[in-house]
Order: structure tokens, then C-alpha cells, then sequence
């Protein structure tokens, strides 16, 4: 992969992480490359995308979640992944 889609894939990441921060250093480095402004534009806009895909899978999750009349555990507010645990 050569530097300047390593330089998009982490304006993406940095544009779906919300991390302003990342977001200037990137931007500055793909400027600096010389890398068009349309280029960095569309890499924003698939980022975007993606984070908007994930907020809504997430709502939905919550939704049926808060919605589900399941078992005890998941009543006492139990986690089903060792990650919450």
C-alpha cells in the first residue's frame, strides 16, 4: 500500500473515531503530500458513512435490547459477553 491511501485509510479512521486530534495530523500530512482535496473530501464522506451504519446498528441494538423481556440475567442487567464482566 503506498503512503498516501495509508495516509486516507487513517483520515477515515480518525474521521470515524471523532478524534479531531488525528483528524489535523492527518490532513496536514495528506496536504503536505500534495494529495487533492477531492481525494481527502470522499475519504471523509466514507467515513462518514461507516460511522453512520455503526450508530444505527447501534441504536437498533439498544432498542431491541431495552425491548427484549428475556431471561433473569439479562433482566438484573447482566452482560452476555466476557468483555462486560
Amino acid at each position: 500500500m503506498d503512503e498516501k491511501i495509508e495516509l486516507l485509510v487513517c483520515l477515515g479512521a480518525a474521521t470515524a473515531a471523532n478524534c479531531i486530534p488525528c483528524f489535523e495530523y492527518y490532513f496536514k500530512k495528506l496536504s503536505a503530500a500534495g494529495v487533492p482535496i477531492e481525494e481527502i473530501e470522499k475519504a471523509v464522506e466514507l467515513a462518514c458513512k461507516v460511522k453512520t451504519g455503526a450508530g444505527i446498528a447501534m441504536i437498533n441494538s439498544i432498542r431491541d435490547i431495552t425491548r427484549r423481556n428475556g431471561d433473569s440475567d439479562q433482566a438484573k442487567g447482566e452482560a452476555d459477553h466476557p468483555c462486560c464482566r
